[in-house]
C-alpha cells in the first residue's frame, strides 16, 4: 500500500515494542518520535501512575485522548501510543483520519520478558501475568483497525522497523 500520510502511528499493548522501533523508525526515515505517554507526563506535570493515582483512569483517558489529538497534526512523525489510546472510538477514527496506523503484538511470554513487573505500569497492578493475559482478551479486536499488524515477538527492533517501511513505502 502506497501511503502519503505524514504520522505512522504506533498502537499495541504495552511491551510490544512500541517505543523502540518507533526510534528505529525515525532514525530510518527522518521523522520526528513523539511518544504520547511521554507527551502526557509532560503536559499533566506528573507521572502517570500519580496521574491514575491522583485522578482516575478517566481523567488519564481524557488528557490522552487531547494530547493525541495535539501530536496527530505534528507531521513527518512517528507517534508510540499507549496501549490504551485505542480504548476510545474517537482516538481511532482521529489516528486513521490523520496518520498511517500500524499494530504491534506480541505473545504474553515476550510482553513479560520486555516489562516484567514493572511499577511505572499501573495496569499491571496484581500481577503481570495475570494482567497481561486479561488485557490481551478485552482488548482483542482494539487494535483490529490499523492499516498493518505485526508481531514482534522475537524480532528485533530493526527487524520490526523493516517489515513496517516495506509496508509503509508500497
Amino acid at each position: 500500500m502506497q501511503t502519503t500520510s505524514k504520522v505512522i502511528v504506533l498502537i499495541g499493548m504495552m511491551g510490544t515494542g512500541k517505543s523502540t522501533v518507533g526510534a528505529h523508525l525515525a532514525a530510518e526515515t527522518g521523522y520526528r518520535l513523539l511518544d504520547l505517554d511521554a507527551l502526557i507526563v509532560e503536559k499533566a506535570g506528573c507521572s502517570i501512575p500519580m496521574l491514575f493515582e491522583d485522578k482516575g483512569e478517566a481523567y488519564f483517558r481524557d488528557v490522552e485522548s487531547a494530547v493525541l489529538a495535539e501530536a496527530l497534526e505534528v507531521p513527518g512523525s512517528i507517534l508510540a501510543t499507549g496501549g490504551g489510546a485505542v480504548l476510545r472510538e474517537t482516538n481511532c477514527r482521529e489516528m486513521l483520519k490523520y496518520g498511517w496506523v500500524v499494530a504491534l503484538t506480541a505473545s504474553v511470554d515476550e510482553i513479560i520478558a520486555r516489562v516484567g513487573e514493572d511499577k511505572g505500569r499501573p495496569l499491571l497492578a496484581g500481577g503481570a501475568r495475570a494482567r497481561i493475559t486479561a488485557l490481551l482478551e478485552e482488548r482483542k479486536h482494539a487494535y483490529d483497525f490499523a492499516h498493518v499488524t505485526i508481531d514482534t515477538s522475537g524480532k528485533s527492533a530493526e527487524e520490526v522497523s523493516a517489515e513496517i517501511l516495506m509496508h509503509y513505502r508500497g
